[in-house]
């Protein structure tokens, strides 16, 4: 009987599977999702290999519920960061940046995209993971059209081309270029969908890509 790590059973359960969760992370940032084996990710968490089975039955569903726990955290985070915010434009400044902060799970391992790789059953269930972060976007922009603060739009395009912005090019992950990123991304969200912007200036630039 493997050794139980924790003070109980439902502990040591929350312990292993946040070790497979990392593992997971880790293992996909270096190779890929489809490089790795259930195995290997036991191995990286200092799991037995058949203690795993007790979890998960594949790499594809402790995937789907990694995905889930960090959406699922996510989401509760801009929740509470709204919480006390009034102004819908406000929010959507706090939206806008709190998006920087989300993992971006389908684009950060090397190899084929997550979604050329799963099955369609799978697929579907990213994409709900994905309907839960953008109804929190919708409702903003929903609550903005009603006070007057944005204008009429169509939300199903708005919401995805908005998404698609900030998916397009992550954040730095620190430092100036940040702050750079980060403003030049907020005010042009806000002109897409019609809020006024306010500036005192010209807008930070950013450095081209080439």
């Amino acid at each position: 009987m493997p050794k139980i790590v924790g003070s109980s059973l439902a502990e040591h359960r929350l312990r292993t599977r946040a070790a497979l969760f990392s593992a997971l992370a880790r293992l996909m940032a270096e190779r890929g999702f489809d490089a790795i084996t259930l195995a290997d990710i036991a191995a990286e968490a200092g799991v037995g290999r058949t203690a795993v089975y007790n979890h998960v039955p594949d790499k594809e569903t402790l995937l789907l519920s990694f995905i889930e726990h960090e959406t699922g955290q996510y989401a509760a985070a801009v929740r509470d960061a709204l919480a006390d915010v009034a102004d819908p434009v406000e929010k959507l400044r706090v939206y806008v940046r709190r998006q920087a902060d989300l993992k971006p799970v389908y684009h950060f391992a090397p190899g084929p995209d997550l979604r050329q790789l799963v099955s369609p059953e799978a697929l579907h269930r990213l994409r709900e993971h994905v309907v839960l972060v953008e109804r929190l976007l919708r409702d903003i922009l929903r609550e903005g059209i009603a006070t007057g603060a944005l204008p009429e739009q169509d939300l199903d395009l708005v919401v995805q081309l908005v998404h698609g912005c900030l998916a397009a090019r992550p954040a730095p992950a620190e430092g100036p270029e940040r702050d750079r990123h980060l403003a030049v991304t907020e005010q042009f969200v806000l002109r897409a969908v019609g809020a006024a912007v306010e500036t005192s200036g010209p807008a930070p630039q950013l450095e081209r890509v080439s």
